[in-house]
């Protein structure tokens, strides 16, 4: 099976790529970094339809977005041209191409806080800041083209993604550089956030699993490992699988609209009952994997 990835370049799309190759899917990258196969942005449509275009695929996995919480605060209108628009663009080559697989990466922040503890798929959305909106969207077109030109398509949500190659500002990495230097750990909204922190593998198990199962089709699932931990907690496991004396920081919210705790986690349910799933990595083996890859020159 031939997928085109989007985002290949980012942390997600790195570990997607690979996992996949390792599989036997044979995989077209695309991203606005240069490493991509091909380097383009999904935002225009020329190069989505024209370039990516010409090139032969059986499924797209649509990973490319900005996800930086604060970028996508200070400038909504990059956030939903290129979530949004972007969406729209990939899945109108999907339907041109008329592939067998569209998969869309949303993400738990649709939930904002939810109603439910833990989310279902069933669970209303409730965003509270731009990237949660255009995410919203995003998966309304995704339905739409597959409700209206009967393309057949997944959605998958996301709870915390970490791994090797995540950006440096993002909380788990961040955590572990501060505790492998014995310096403070800060914790926005006093780190009392909960969520269920999962490895990447296993969001790239979960989509090898999408892709090769019929019961995936028109089907929008939870991704996380079914457990729960705040940020504090994850700190002070961090902490400890490191032997770190640093201390924690707690600071004020990022934004007025994170006053209020998030506390999200996943029931998983679904995944297990239709697709088979179980996490393949744990929680500290890959914390203990990221340590080793920022102790490597990471």
């Amino acid at each position: 099976m031939r997928i085109l990835v989007t985002g290949s370049s980012g942390f997600v799309g790195k570990h997607l790529c690979l996992y996949l190759k390792s599989k036997r899917f044979e995989i077209i990258s695309t991203d606005l970094a240069p490493d991509a196969m091909i380097t383009g942005d999904v935002s225009d449509k020329e190069f989505v339809l024209g370039r990516l275009g010409a090139e032969d695929f059986d499924g797209i996995v649509h990973l490319a977005a900005l996800a930086d919480i604060k970028r996508t605060t200070n400038d909504p209108y990059s956030t939903y041209l290129v979530n949004d628009f972007g969406t729209l663009n990939v899945l109108e080559l999907a339907l041109r191409k008329q592939v067998s697989r569209f998969l869309y990466a949303s993400s738990a922040n649709v939930y904002g806080v939810p109603v439910d503890k833990p989310a279902t798929e069933a669970t209303p959305f409730n965003p509270r800041l731009p990237y949660d909106y255009s995410k919203v969207i995003g998966e309304m077109l995704v339905r739409s083209y597959g409700l209206h030109k009967k393309l057949k398509i997944s959605i998958t949500r996301s709870w915390l993604l970490f791994g090797e190659w995540e950006p440096e500002t993002r909380a788990i990495p961040r955590f572990v550089k501060a505790c492998l230097a014995n310096q403070p750990i800060h914790l926005y909204n006093s780190g009392r956030d909960v969520t269920d922190p999962t490895y990447v593998e296993n969001y790239s198990r979960v989509v090898e699993l999408i892709l090769t199962h019929e019961e995936s089709v028109n089907e929008a699932f939870n991704v996380g490992s079914g457990t729960k931990m705040s940020i504090r907690e994850i700190a002070e496991r961090i902490r400890t699988l490191t032997g770190s004396s640093s201390e924690l920081k707690l600071l004020p919210p990022r934004t007025e609209f994170e006053t209020e705790p998030q506390i999200s986690y996943p029931s998983i349910e679904k995944l297990r009952r239709k697709l088979g799933y179980e996490p393949l990595v744990s929680f500290d083996e890959g914390i203990n994997r990221v340590v080793r890859w920022i102790k490597s020159g990471g």
